[in-house]
């Protein structure tokens, strides 16, 4: 008797199971482009940000200015602030801010320039401040000296 009660359990376990792994639609995530003119345009084949899931990947930013395409400035300050207001207004085109971002990669092509930047994410960010990552790379587009990139928690 008890041996049947366990076949039986076992084969209502194994059917249950089968049921609930081989019967759903596989979870397709979504993927929605974000775009802005009061960022710069993409300037190769990418997208400015994509939503995807619960986060948004906002692509390196350059000091660009999005009214006339130049680079704002060879000032490093100057170049931060720049980049760090065209990720806002990819933020803000998405209906989100930077108080939203849970991370950012910061590329520097001169790490001296790292308390520089420091100072200006203070002037954007306030705490918590979100994880962050900064590099020295030998060179980055247009010959800029900053890009940075974010990722941004959707809380709908």
């Amino acid at each position: 008797m008890i041996n049947i009660k366990i076949r039986l359990i076992f084969l209502c376990t194994i059917s249950v199971l089968s049921t609930l792994t081989f019967s759903k639609e596989p979870n397709k995530m979504t993927k929605e482009i974000i775009s802005t003119e009061n960022a710069p345009q993409a300037i190769g084949p990418y997208s400015q940000a994509v939503k995807a899931g619960n986060l948004m990947f906002v692509s390196g930013q350059i000091p660009l200015d999005p009214k006339t395409g130049d680079l704002v400035s060879d000032s490093i300050e100057e170049q931060a602030k720049q980049v760090l207001k065209n990720v806002q207004s990819i933020c803000e085109a998405a209906g989100y801010s930077l108080d939203d971002i849970v991370k950012i990669s910061i590329f520097l092509t001169d790490l001296s320039n790292f308390g520089i930047v420091n100072d200006v994410m203070k002037e954007y960010f306030s705490e918590p401040y979100p994880a962050r990552a900064t590099v020295e790379v030998s060179a980055l587009p247009l010959g800029v000296n900053v890009e940075i990139e974010a990722i941004v928690l959707i809380n709908d």
